[in-house]
């Protein structure tokens, strides 16, 4: 069976680069890193909507609930929180995947998101934002009126 080769394959599951993207990798990485050592990293989410309103879910493991900061500020949402380096010696490290730093992520919401009842639920490593609709802003059934006349 033949397969098809995609160089660009390594890079686009968040996997290590490996061969000729080692390099932009490595480079990429360095770039993160901001003054004071905290790489700034976005965490993924997934984002549903329905009739009574939006909710966020963001991939936060390893976060302290404590530490999560959650702001609404005119028609934007930002979430940031910092996942600190859990190791006790890092000069003994064979192997250091996981993502440590600070982790930021702003959202623009509609205008028909009632800012004021904006509800976060931190469970499992994912902090769960309610954005819930103004009323005015909900859908409403209106009730069609027969005239026999």
């Amino acid at each position: 069976m033949l397969t098809r080769w995609n160089p660009f394959i390594e890079m686009s599951n968040g996997a290590v680069a490996l061969g000729p993207f080692k390099e932009f990798d490595q480079l990429f990485r360095e770039l993160s890193v901001r003054q004071g050592g905290a790489r700034e990293l976005v965490p993924p989410a997934d984002i549903y909507e329905t009739a009574e309103g939006i909710t966020l879910q963001v991939d936060l493991p390893g976060h302290d609930p404590k530490a999560i900061e959650v702001k609404v500020e005119n028609d934007t949402l930002t979430l940031k929180s910092e996942r600190k380096v859990e190791r006790p010696d890092k000069d003994g490290a064979r192997r250091l995947e996981r993502s440590f730093g600070v982790y930021t992520r702003s959202f623009v919401l509609p205008r028909t998101v009632d800012t004021s009842r904006v509800e976060a639920r931190y469970e499992n490593g994912v902090l769960t934002l309610t954005l819930p609709r103004r009323e005015e802003a909900r859908p409403r059934v209106v009730e069609v009126k027969v005239n026999n006349g």
